[in-house]
């Protein structure tokens, strides 16, 4: 099953649902070791089954421990940006399991993490932060979480901060402004996310 599986995920250049189709027909095999054979693909040159490996990670995650530390570590240094986004919602998908605000712990410590997949993984994985239960009630919490990378190095985290405090900005204009007025806009950095969360 595994090898025909694998063969027509790689004939895909673009989208998820495959994949994720893909990895839910190998989870239901109950006697599959998943774990091990999440590592064993994550070994492959194919970035689609990097992928297939990163989505079995994130269902994982949750109950196995060693899952989320995988994809924190091993995943997040993938040179591949499809695999990132793929573990955006690997760790959305853990989020969602275990209960947004019993993730905040994990939430902040992926966010201070300092490779910035890491961090991306989370302001981009729980986009839209305030359409997912908890924030949905705390916008002004998924903000300042958010906030924090402001003034990162990574220009590719940066616009994952301000593309996301936008979003947030269409339903509570008022909580983002009240966040973003206490930025230093004389930082270089700080500016560039600004104007991405004012929508410019």
């Amino acid at each position: 099953m595994l090898p025909s599986i694998i063969d027509h995920i790689k004939q895909i250049e673009h989208g998820f649902k495959h994949i994720i189709a893909a990895g839910d027909q190998i989870l239901a095999d109950q006697e599959e070791h998943h774990f091990d054979l999440a590592l064993k693909l994550l070994a492959d040159n194919s970035y689609q089954v990097r992928m297939l490996a990163t989505y079995i990670l994130g269902e994982l995650s949750p109950t196995h421990p060693d899952a989320l530390l995988t994809l924190k570590t091993r995943v997040a240094d993938d040179q591949n940006w499809r695999v990132q986004e793929m573990l955006a919602k690997a760790f959305d998908q853990y989020c969602k399991v275990a209960g947004y605000e019993k993730s905040i712990p994990i939430i902040k410590k992926w966010l201070s993490d300092p490779n910035p997949n890491v961090k991306r993984a989370v302001t981009e994985g729980l986009r839209i932060w305030t359409g997912r239960p908890y924030f949905k009630d705390h916008p002004h919490i998924a903000i300042t979480l958010i906030g924090t990378n402001k003034s990162d190095d990574s220009e590719y985290l940066r616009k994952s901060v301000g593309n996301a405090l936008h979003d947030i900005s269409k339903k509570h204009s008022q909580a983002v402004l009240d966040e973003i007025s206490k930025w230093d806009l004389k930082e270089k950095k700080t500016a560039f996310t600004y104007q991405l969360a004012m929508g410019k």
